[in-house]
């Protein structure tokens, strides 16, 4: 069993816990269920950096990323900074992150939020709405093509966008449908956690044209954000490159401007 096969085992038990605390009926009568999203997808297409920034406290390859981050002020750093939107880790057990996170972020900036976690069920994905996400994470490593198919279809529903993760083309062909709205390469191997650029370059012209297309882990310098556009790629997410300094938001700015 992989790390991520481990916690989606652990999500399913997360999740059926939650289903009897807090009933999705109770989600829907907060304030943000009815909010209108902000569109990721659009900021990405008419941003010259794409920079979805994170916020992460751990990861399983990185147990102390930064540890006492606080989520408004990173967040509020990285709107600052330039990002054209923020990805916010919810997982507690293996990313040390929480619904509260998402919340705060959505009260500190105005930005489009991605609400980062392992998606498996539909109470999460009205979580998610709930808590102010504009934008769900579906990771097809994880789920079967009619799971994606329905969770996705969930979130247009609502509302939300969805960015669909793929480490591979076999996956890839697997998890193509028209509720989908980005399509985000990861380039870590799960099974090794070695990070490889190649990989989204490799699945780059594999990806339709009607999808958006993100690059996700490993980028830490512009000059592989530059190589990237080349292959048509208008997001970028990056976390731990930011997360690990003293000042994120800085870290950020300082990225960004480099590459204007």
């Amino acid at each position: 069993m992989n790390i991520l096969d481990k916690i989606a085992a652990r999500k399913r038990e997360e999740v059926a816990f939650l289903k009897e605390e807090v009933p999705a009926e109770s989600l829907q009568l907060l304030p943000h269920f009815n909010r209108r999203c902000i569109s990721l997808k659009e900021n990405l297409k008419n941003s010259s950096t794409g920079i979805i920034a994170e916020f992460k406290r751990r990861s399983p390859s990185h147990p102390e990323i930064n540890l006492e981050a606080d989520a408004a002020t990173v967040t509020a750093g990285y709107e600052t900074a330039g990002a054209s939107g923020i990805s916010v880790l919810t997982d507690e057990e293996f990313f040390g992150g929480s619904l509260d996170d998402l919340a705060i972020a959505r009260e500190t900036v105005k930005l489009p939020l991605l609400r980062k976690d392992f998606m498996i069920d539909e109470y999460q994905i009205i979580e998610a709405k709930a808590m102010g996400a504009d934008v769900i994470l579906l990771i097809a490593a994880i789920l079967k093509p009619d799971e994606i198919k329905t969770l996705s279809k969930k979130a247009k529903d609502l509302g939300l966008e969805v960015l669909l993760e793929v480490h591979n083309e076999e996956e890839l062909k697997n998890a193509i449908f028209d509720t989908v709205d980005m399509i985000g390469v990861n380039n870590r191997n799960l099974k090794t956690f070695e990070v490889d650029l190649q990989t989204s370059k490799d699945l780059a012209e594999k990806i339709p044209n009607q999808f958006v297309k993100i690059s996700e882990s490993g980028i830490s310098e512009t000059s592989a954000i530059t190589e990237l556009q080349k292959s048509g790629f208008k997001g970028f997410l990056i976390g731990g490159n930011f997360m690990k300094t003293e000042d994120p938001g800085k870290s950020a700015s300082e990225f960004i401007q480099k590459l204007k």
